[in-house]
């Protein structure tokens, strides 16, 4: 695929203008690690809902094109794609979406390099510069942090190599440093939580945010829905407790376990993923708490966050589906195929509640 390289790379913002189906099936699921092939095709073979653009009409904002980006047109099946991860797979998040981005070059007969940056920037910055050098033709980023990308975007820029995003943002120029970003609405996602968490205590009390990792565009929006959002329609909640978890279950459990201790009276947990959610569960356990006596609400949709609603403990989750590899790989051919993509495309995600936790476990990643 080298004839791509007059091409310029794109950031993207709104939705597929054209060519791209409303839902894409992956099948994806909850490998162990990244380079356990076996566990990838046991994960491959789960059924789960895809992601689906959240606005099928689409056109609606700013758009790309190889001929806007300065490029030619080119088969997907020719090139090499390189795909960074950023986080330790740990998180069932991490290890769905990994899953499902090697299902799919997989399934299409793309070639495929892999590299997890273990959580550390410098090194994912590091592993996206050692794809290049091995031969990437495009690249799929899942980035650690929003802010620090300019050397890769140099490298690329300078081999023509088309970027596209996903679950973060980098902050760069659209239709210029990379093609398009593949999301979901951060923003409504802590609206939704806030809504969860009015209903779960009567809008009245005291919460806490565990917020995840600083640096990236997913904590700062979830972040604002959620305190926009009780501001708005529930004066009488009050946030007084706001600690970084970093997005692990460790660090989600020690920070509960200090805030039991300094907010005794502390209604309700907002979780900015499951992970944390998780680890402050096994806090409220550990200081003899018994399910329901803190409302807790949180972000993505794993299996045993979705679990955790049905023994309990949990009191909503808002999904964040991981499963990218279709979506990701389309938004690559029908781009490199000429026609017209989203600088942002925004997939629809669902919640989970007591109403719907057991009969839709097996949605869950």
């Amino acid at each position: 695929m080298k004839h791509i390289a007059p091409l310029r790379r794109a950031f993207v913002r709104t939705l597929l203008a054209t060519g791209l189906v409303t839902g894409l099936a992956l099948t994806a699921g909850c490998a162990k690690s990244e380079d356990s092939s076996g566990n990838d095709k046991a994960s491959a073979q789960q059924e789960d809902p895809g992601q689906v653009v959240a606005s099928p009409s689409g056109g609606s904002g700013p758009s790309c094109t190889i001929d806007s980006y300065g490029g030619s047109k080119a088969d997907l099946k020719s090139a090499t794609v390189g795909f960074s991860q950023s986080e330790k797979e740990a998180n069932p998040f991490r290890i769905a979406e990994t899953a499902s981005i090697k299902a799919e070059a997989q399934k299409r007969g793309v070639k495929l390099l892999t590299s997890n940056a273990q959580s550390q920037f410098s090194k994912q910055i590091s592993d996206v510069q050692d794809l290049i050098a091995k031969g990437a033709d495009l690249l799929v980023i899942a980035p650690l942090n929003s802010d620090g990308w300019e050397p890769v975007l140099r490298t690329a820029s300078a081999k023509h190599i088309p970027i596209v995003t996903i679950d973060r943002k980098i902050n760069a120029a659209a239709c210029k440093d990379y093609v398009s970003f593949i999301g979901s609405d951060f923003v409504e996602q802590g609206r939704r939580a806030a809504d969860r968490m009015i209903e779960a205590t009567g809008g009245k009390g005291a919460v806490a945010i565990l917020l995840g990792a600083a640096g990236n565009n997913v904590t700062t929006e979830r972040t604002k829905g959620f305190e926009d959002r009780i501001k708005e329609k529930a004066p009488g909640l009050k946030i007084v407790f706001r600690q970084t978890g970093d997005f692990a279950r460790e660090k989600g459990q020690s920070v509960t376990e200090n805030l039991i201790q300094s907010k005794p009276g502390i209604k309700g947990i907002y979780a900015e993923n499951d992970e944390m959610g998780l680890g402050a569960v096994n806090a409220l356990k550990g200081a003899g708490k018994k399910p329901g006596d803190v409302k807790i609400v949180t972000i993505d949709g794993t299996r045993n966050a979705v679990q955790g609603i049905v023994d309990g403990w949990i009191d909503g989750v808002i999904e964040s589906n991981p499963r990218f590899g279709p979506l990701a790989f389309q938004t690559l051919d029908t781009f490199t195929q000429g026609q017209e993509v989203a600088q942002d495309i925004v997939i629809q995600d669902s919640s989970y509640t007591e109403s719907n936790a057991k009969a839709d476990l097996g949605k869950a990643y």
